[in-house]
């Protein structure tokens, strides 16, 4: 005997994971943005000589640190 399942149990199943998964994306993005702050606030106290160390020009500095904390 075969078994199927109704498209109704299926959306119920895919719709409970959809819901139990969003606070985790929204943990991980915020965690994301906070580490994106840190690290360019960390880039702008750097001076010119550990820029070139790192292989980073003043240029590069400035873009990445005006970009908004999302990007």
């Amino acid at each position: 005997m075969e078994r199927t399942l109704s498209s109704d149990l299926l959306f119920e199943q895919a719709s409970t994971k959809t819901q139990a998964a969003w606070p985790l994306r929204l943990i991980a993005a915020l965690t994301i943005w906070q580490r994106r702050i840190v690290s360019r606030r960390q880039l702008a106290r750097l001076d010119s000589r550990l820029l070139a160390d790192a292989g980073i020009s003043e240029s590069q500095r400035y873009v990445e640190m005006n970009k908004p904390f999302w990007r």
